[in-house]
């Protein structure tokens, strides 16, 4: 009765056996659904689509340029001031055009006047100015007026 029971127990338990290790042998294609709130799965996959980048660097001073890739850095050199004009003499009458006071150098050119206070008490006489133009000739910066005799 004992190999009986014995053979009984080794065939009950032999096909429960050989399921399991067929279903351990086959690869599980279903993943576990996770609930809404895990996101590690998700993010992992979606950063593995991402190329990465390198991180920005921050901007250096306005004086100083970005080296380029392969250039070597280079000792800064500030960039060149523009020079003031240098001063000049003018030599012409000091009218009134309108409401302000303009040197006439010729029948056809004058200079506006950035000092008016200077130059109203020479206005009809004839001057020499020493002074620096603006930028689009203009104008001119009074440094100096005196009387041409």
């Amino acid at each position: 009765m004992k190999r009986e029971t014995s053979l009984l127990a080794a065939l009950l338990f032999l096909p429960g056996s050989v399921t399991l290790m067929i279903a351990q042998g086959v690869p599980s294609q279903a993943s576990p659904v996770l609930p809404s709130d895990i996101l590690g799965p998700q993010l992992i996959a979606w950063s593995q689509l991402q190329k990465p980048q390198p991180v920005p660097q921050p901007l250096p001073p306005p004086e100083r340029p970005i080296p380029q890739t392969g250039q070597q850095a280079q000792p800064a050199n500030p960039p060149a001031q523009p020079q003031p004009p240098a001063a000049q003499t003018f030599t012409g009458t000091i009218v009134k055009d309108g409401s302000r006071y303009v040197l006439k150098v010729s029948s056809n050119s004058a200079y506006q006047l950035d000092d008016q206070e200077k130059a109203k008490q020479y206005e009809g006489k004839q001057v020499k100015i020493s002074g620096t133009p603006d930028a689009n000739g203009n104008s001119l910066h009074i440094l100096s007026i005196e009387l041409v005799s």
